[in-house]
């Protein structure tokens, strides 16, 4: 592949090390825990093993404090405690919905917040991760793209989410207990807030952390990353991460997606497409997942059903209906059971698995398209009170 300049955006990023602590070893590379490592006077010959083991205490038993890991020796672990930290956000609030769904707000670096969502069902249990603070693609039927994007995610920030919720659902395992192979957290959904293939590096270094087989261990096709359109990364994503990938789509006219997801401006269908359809050979997956909202009277057609049978043509997939999760001010509406029940019977029909999503946790604003940070909402909130005090 030709090389290409990373895309980003201008944003405030925060520096791993600040002059007032440690560095947080949390979302450090493999490789970049050995740097730290051999900065701080580890011999070179011993670095290797060093990392190893400090790095199955931190992701594979989930340990915080250097005190514990009692496989290396007293001076080592001072060394350690004097120079690193084991930090993750902060776990602000958790909601859990009557079907199960827990929402957790969690602060980062700077007093941001993010929220993340685990939806356990009866075969797995699926974190659903934020990789950015707000988003920057205003997709207008997504209460997330209301709020304006602040900052991308760092590593550790995005791997702490995945270890707070571990946290809550007590997955660590325990030491001397015997093995249990048994997940509750199985699969995570770059789904969160924000738009992760804006904030690539951050997410492929998150993600091959998370991969690692000595540590959290989760296989690369459990973890779907989802892009509304980000082409230019798209091939990137399959070579250097090669997860699984869904895209969120949405429409089946150039006309109707610049509405919906503006990003369809810069990169049009036809484009997307293109880069779609080389994705499962360069990432080796079987199939890519369309993303589609159903939204009343805007996409739910038998049209829209036929065109998008139509376009996706020749390219391993399937396809999630998501019934529109309504949202207060929202300008759309929930297409009807029976239509969406007749667009996707007409999907099934050409060939491709067309599953509509059960919305999750609506009842706590958990469900897709409607995370927004509780700090923001209140921020709204007085604006609006001081907007209507001043008319009154």
């Amino acid at each position: 592949m030709t090389a290409t300049a990373p895309i980003t955006q201008d944003l405030v990023t925060i520096p791993r090390k600040t002059p007032e602590g440690p560095l947080n070893l949390v979302g450090l590379t493999r490789e970049g825990m050995t740097s730290a490592f051999l900065d701080a006077g580890t011999p070179e010959k011993q670095v290797k093993m060093r990392v190893n083991q400090v790095w199955q205490w931190i992701y594979y038993w989930g340990v915080r404090d250097f005190a514990d890991m009692t496989n290396l020796s007293k001076d080592y672990r001072l060394m350690l405690a004097e120079n690193f930290r084991i930090e993750l956000p902060e776990l602000v609030s958790r909601g859990v919905s009557a079907d199960g769904t827990r929402k957790y707000l969690v602060r980062i670096a700077g007093g941001h917040e993010v929220e993340v969502v685990y939806i356990p069902e009866s075969d797995r249990g699926t974190l659903c991760v934020s990789s950015q603070v707000g988003c920057t693609l205003t997709c207008s039927f997504c209460h997330t793209g209301t709020q304006k994007l602040v900052r991308n995610l760092t590593p550790g920030e995005i791997v702490g989410q995945v270890m707070l919720v571990r946290d809550d659902l007590g997955e660590w395992p325990e030491r001397g207990g015997p093995k249990d192979e048994t997940r509750l957290l199985s699969n995570i959904v770059l789904m969160g807030m924000g738009e992760p293939l804006y904030n690539f590096d951050n997410v492929r270094d998150a993600m091959k952390i998370v991969m690692d087989g000595e540590g959290i261990s989760l296989s690369r096709r459990r973890i779907t990353l989802s892009t509304s359109g980000v082409v230019p990364e798209i091939a990137r994503c399959a070579e250097e991460i090669g997860c699984m990938m869904a895209v969120s789509f949405h429409a089946t006219t150039d006309e109707v997606r610049d509405k919906l997801v503006p990003i369809n401006k810069k990169w049009n269908i036809e484009t997307l497409l293109g880069a779609l359809k080389e994705y499962p050979r360069l990432s080796n997956s079987e199939r890519i997942t369309f993303e589609y909202v159903m939204l009343k009277d805007v996409n739910d057609s038998d049209a829209d059903a036929r065109r998008l049978v139509n376009l996706i043509r020749g390219i391993p997939a399937k396809i999630n209906l998501i019934p529109f999760n309504e949202w207060p001010g929202a300008p759309y509406e929930r297409s009807d059971w029976s239509r969406i029940e007749a667009f996707a019977d007409i999907i099934y029909k050409a060939g491709y698995a067309s599953p509509i999503r059960t919305p999750r946790g609506e009842d706590i604003m958990a469900a897709c398209g409607q995370l927004k940070s509780a700090t923001e909402r209140a921020r709204k909130s007085r604006r609006q009170i001081e907007t209507e005090a001043h008319q009154g």
